[in-house]
């Protein structure tokens, strides 16, 4: 039976904060009908692809993608038909040459990426093989160490830090469905502790709690309390990974922390601040630290702490292979963030892993603020194998469907699964 693409089409639906976004659906000859839907950032690095939205201020306040939902069915959806779905690289190839911009912004890179993500699942369908084993090999069996957003601030709370998020990672845990319950059990024992504070237990846009707190130190003392309080070690069992998304609060040459009433830093300021904080509490991860446009504030930051932390770039490098090799060239920093929508089709997210994996980089495969509730990005961390991933924290039902997505491809492993701390000693 032939398993050619015989339909392409695209619906407008809503993400994880009720914003529009939109899910693409593939049939084949065989009568299968594969979709995907595709993530949307809040806190956007300038280089990203683009997302492109309506502007038609009478629907969602000019958040609509109808236009990128008739790009999908006018005029990506014609050239597909009767494509082999699973030649993934050439589909994709083609997705851009269609485009024809270097940021996608001509068709959209919400529209690409849904119709690259879809032809992925239908590529897997025919090939009769799991997402994951897909995307990945036969050897795509390692489990990534989750990174849970359990304190939000800047941009995904309205709260009084500056940082954007505060996350656990229970880096001493022996398998994915441990490391899960470690970070969950946390997650609750924080929110008893935040009540009997009388702070506030709402949460952001990824799920984690946004107290109006002292300082944005105070969240790295309650989280190391919270994990005590769960019964595990600070450091060995359960480590803090730390997004402060530095674009949010820079003015172009300096790192206003006014939310918080901290005052105005320089970029070694910051990274002073980031020493005395890693001195004092088990932060194994630091990522944005510094704004997307501080290469050199960068390059300092690594070579004075990233022989004690992970520096992982995420706006500076957006996901694109041309950010990346600069970076890696100029020892920016020692990881990278991977997200898919950020350079809009999966092939270049793959070229990417690969630029991290040829300079022995570490990499997370990230999530966005504005998710939805396809675990996509579960199976494609498991493929990728670099044994982290950012998917938010133990709550929202758009977070926890990666995380139960995880699970069940470490039972379907069985004693094949692996599960190990990528951020050993450096």
């Amino acid at each position: 039976m032939s398993n050619r693409i015989k339909s392409v089409r695209a619906l407008e639906i809503l993400d994880s904060r009720g914003y529009p976004t939109l899910r693409v659906f593939i049939g084949l000859d065989s009568g299968r009908v594969l979709a995907a839907s595709v993530p949307s950032g809040a806190s956007t690095g300038m280089h990203e692809a683009v997302e492109l939205r309506d502007g038609d201020m009478t629907r969602y306040g000019g958040k609509g993608v109808l236009k990128a939902v008739s790009h999908v069915n006018e005029r990506i959806a014609p050239p597909l038909i009767g494509l082999d779905p699973t030649s993934q690289a050439a589909i994709d190839r083609l997705l851009q040459d269609l485009d024809g911009t270097p940021t996608k912004s001509n068709l959209g890179a919400n529209a690409i990426l849904g119709v690259s993500m879809t032809v992925a699942r239908a590529g897997a369908e025919v090939a009769g093989l799991p997402l994951y084993v897909y995307l990945g090999d036969s050897n795509s069996v390692r489990l990534p160490i989750p990174m849970m957003n359990i304190v939000n601030g800047g941009r995904h709370a309205d709260n009084t830090l500056d940082f954007q998020e505060f996350m656990v990672m229970p880096v001493g845990a022996p398998t994915f469905a441990e490391a899960l319950r470690y970070g969950t059990e946390t997650f609750h024992a924080l929110k008893l502790m935040l009540k009997a504070k009388r702070y506030s237990t709402a949460v952001g846009d990824e799920g984690g709690f946004a107290p109006t707190l002292k300082s944005n130190e105070e969240a790295c003392e309650l989280i190391v309390d919270a994990i005590q309080a769960a019964g595990y070690r600070p450091g060995l069992d359960i480590a803090i990974a730390l997004d402060p998304a530095a674009t949010s609060f820079f003015d172009g040459a300096r790192y206003d922390l006014s939310k918080s009433g901290s005052g105005v830093k320089t970029s070694a300021e910051m990274t002073a601040l980031y020493q005395r904080w890693i001195q004092r509490y088990p932060i194994v991860s630091i990522e944005d630290g510094l704004a997307e446009t501080d290469w050199e504030g960068f390059r300092d930051q690594t070579a004075i702490l990233g022989s004690r932390a992970q520096i992982v770039g995420d706006d500076i490098y957006v996901t694109n292979p041309r950010f990346l090799t600069r970076g890696i060239q100029e020892r920016t920093t020692n990881a990278a963030l991977i997200k898919l929508n950020q350079i809009g089709t999966v092939t270049e997210a793959i070229e990417a892993v690969a630029l991290c994996r040829k300079a022995g980089w570490n990499f997370v495969v990230s999530h966005r603020s504005g998710e939805t509730e396809d675990p996509f990005m579960a199976d494609f961390a498991v493929a990728m194998g670099g044994g982290q991933i950012k998917a938010g924290s133990a709550c929202r039902s758009e977070r926890i469907a990666k995380y139960n997505r995880l699970l069940e491809i470490e039972a379907e492993l069985g004693t094949a699964a692996r599960f190990e701390n990528p951020l050993v000693p450096r």
